[in-house]
């Protein structure tokens, strides 16, 4: 089926009490995968890539139009509503190349008022959506959680940044952490609730691996429609790759072990260890059956 906007899903979620999962893919495996996971679980869902953390040069050298190809036709084979976003994107240019590359949803990784505010002009010009952040994550990329450039958001501060940008959605930092592998962030309900009572657009949730199952419900009563999720989807596909070459024969067919899509596909065995996982987020966040 053709695209979902971003903002009807996002509105959708909100009118409905749930919220959607942003489930960041890296290539062909991952991206059937959380499409499959959404199948099951009749969930709308928002696919993509991030390139944050990714190498820039191959970014720069054609990933993002590769990406935004496999994404768009991974999307038009879906029997759920899907929407392609291109995540924090290091670049206005990257975002733009993103738009081109047919992704419907981008977000650009600053606060900068006058580059956002030109990528939503330029995002709306082709019926795309834009989200914004304002403050700063902490993360655990060493395995401890690293403060020392963090900024929770200032709800007045994301009124202001919103009515200047025009973004979509914005997210925020509320105490969620990006990379936290083992724990929970803690999470500040009243500063979230504060920034929902000044903000018109609905909230997203980076950092979604270790945010606290007990906090998702009162997140959700506090405007966040979307929640990112990565990290916990790479551990599982690393999880499912592993076994699956743990057990392979001394001298494995490599027609059938790799790429093969079949049984034998060891990149399959990861990709079914990433489905069981996104299937239990989006139930986690109340998506199930959401479908129509």
């Amino acid at each position: 089926m053709p695209l979902a906007p971003l903002t009807t899903l996002l509105a959708d979620a909100r009118a409905h009490g749930y919220a959607l999962g942003y489930f960041e893919a890296w290539d062909g495996y991952s991206l059937e995968a959380v499409v499959e996971a959404a199948e099951a679980e009749r969930a709308p869902v928002i696919i993509g890539a991030g390139c944050l953390l990714g190498h820039q040069p191959w970014f720069d050298a054609g990933g993002i139009e590769l990406l935004g190809a496999l994404g768009g036709e991974v999307a038009r084979q879906a029997r759920v509503p899907v929407a392609l976003l291109l995540n924090e994107t290091h670049t206005l240019e990257q975002s733009l190349r993103g738009l081109d590359a047919g992704f419907n949803a981008v977000m650009l990784h600053t606060g900068s008022v006058d580059a956002v505010a030109q990528l939503v002009s330029a995002a709306h010009a082709r019926g795309a959506a834009v989200e914004g952040e304002l403050g700063n994550l902490p993360d655990a990329t060493h395995g401890t959680i690293d403060y020392s450039a963090a900024g929770l958001t200032d709800p007045e501060q994301a009124a202001a940044f919103v009515e200047a940008t025009g973004v979509d959605c914005l997210a925020v930092s509320v105490g969620n952490v990006h990379l936290l592998t083992h724990g929970s962030a803690t999470i500040d309900l009243d500063r979230l609730r504060a920034v929902h009572e000044q903000v018109p657009v609905p909230l997203v949730i980076h950092g979604g691996t270790g945010f606290p199952p007990d906090a998702i419900a009162p997140a959700i009563a506090a405007g966040v429609a979307k929640f990112n999720v990565g990290t916990v989807l790479r551990s599982a596909y690393l999880r499912g790759l592993a076994g699956a070459l743990a057990h392979l024969p001394d001298e494995p067919d490599v027609h059938a072990a790799i790429g093969s899509h079949g049984p034998a596909d060891v990149l399959e065995a990861g990709k079914a260890a990433l489905v069981e996982t996104v299937r239990n987020v989006i139930r986690q966040y109340g998506g199930s059956g959401r479908a129509a």
